[in-house]
């Protein structure tokens, strides 16, 4: 008997099969030893080398004996859950649940930043497009500047499903990549002077509980009326919070916060990893979706920050904004308020800037799933 038949996986293992066992090693070790998102990368990279493994069972495969497609779970659950939306879609419910909007309220004026932090998301969609992509394709790759993974699944699924699996990666990647990506950039952009900016806000401004209640109302309405569209990434985002501010489902609140959200984080990640084959990964697409992931990255936090000293052109002295607080209006939350407060606190131990930067940060995630929405709606127009 020849190799081929006592042990097929390793006469059919290529080097473009062991370049992802790579990769999904990689992830696993940032998961664990760097702790940059595990609860996504390390199902992402466990998947990966499942997926890479030849004639691996978790994918469909041939049965020789009959000729018969034999269904592999990761394809599966990738049908049943990518393909329908109903794993990003769950994810929001989840997401919605836990955040708390009461910051924004205190400072609406913050709810702005999570317009302008979505700069780099166009900016890379007409970049893209000049590359050659087609204008699906294009809006795929542009919002993974969403700094939101499950919109960036929800787009790519719908116009491009073929890079799925590298924008995925990519969104998620960044995501993690936030205390690296964001603070030269900032940097770059600001003086000290600026960093230094101490903001009085209203942080003890009682809101009322109908206030909040009525909030994830309002907003779906108002961006099903605006985007039709978005309805399923808005209105599933601000069902979970309207089960968080209710006040009579706190059990449901809980389980969407716990449960939910660990559950259908370990089947995406590892569901999403069905597309990182070697045949759709090893390509020079791969690698210019990447760049272009990390463009778009950039050019939100640079919409952000430019934003917000292009305001404090019109503030008094002692009412200006803190031009570090403008780069959280990227959907990832809470990690960049989190950077942003710890770079306050490096420049200024007394200056606190957590309230304002959470407030610029919810205010990045509504403004994401409304931009996914609006992609969604004026794409296919274009098309």
């Amino acid at each position: 008997m020849g190799v081929e038949q006592l042990m097929p996986a390793i006469a059919g293992m290529t080097w473009q099969h062991l370049v992802m066992i790579g990769v999904g090693l990689i992830l696993i070790y940032l998961a664990i030893a760097k702790n940059y998102e595990p609860t996504l990368l390390l199902p992402m990279g466990f998947g990966a080398i499942l997926v890479n493994i030849p004639l691996s069972s978790a994918l469909t495969q041939i049965d020789p004996a009959t000729g018969e497609a034999v269904e592999g779970v990761l394809n599966i659950f990738f049908n049943a859950g990518i393909a329908t939306e109903i794993f990003p879609l769950l994810i929001f419910i989840a997401i919605g649940a836990m955040i708390d909007f009461t910051p924004l309220f205190r400072n609406p004026s913050l709810l702005l930043f999570g317009a302008a932090a979505q700069l780099g998301i166009f900016l890379t969609m007409m970049l893209a497009a000049l590359l050659g992509y087609d204008i699906r394709e294009a809006a795929s790759i542009g919002i993974i500047g969403a700094a939101d993974g499950p919109t960036s699944i929800v787009v790519a699924s719908r116009f491009a499903p073929n890079l799925l699996g590298p924008i995925s990666v990519a969104a998620y990647s960044y995501m993690a990549l936030v205390p690296i990506i964001q603070p030269p950039v900032i940097r770059l952009l600001t003086s000290r002077k600026e960093r230094l900016i101490r903001m009085t806000g209203n942080n003890n401004k009682k809101i009322s509980k109908k206030a909040l209640i009525a909030f994830p109302i309002v907003i779906t309405i108002a961006a099903g009326i605006i985007a039709p569209s978005s309805l399923a990434l808005i209105g599933f985002l601000m069902f979970g919070n309207l089960i968080r501010e209710c006040g009579v489902l706190n059990k449901l609140s809980l389980a969407a916060q716990n449960e939910l959200s660990s559950l259908v984080t370990i089947l995406l990640g590892i569901t999403i990893a069905s597309t990182m084959t070697a045949e759709r990964f090893i390509r020079v697409d791969t690698l210019i979706i990447i760049a272009l992931g990390l463009f778009a990255f950039v050019f939100d936090t640079f919409g952000g920050v430019i934003f917000a000293k292009f305001l404090n052109l019109f503030r008094k002295e002692g009412n200006k904004i803190n031009p570090m607080v403008g780069a959280c209006g990227i959907s990832a939350f809470p990690m960049s308020a989190r950077v942003i407060h710890q770079m306050g606190q490096k420049e200024d131990p007394y200056n606190y800037l957590l309230m304002p930067a959470i407030s610029a940060n919810v205010g990045g995630q509504i403004g994401s799933v409304v931009a996914g929405g609006i992609i969604l709606t004026l794409v296919p127009l274009l098309a």
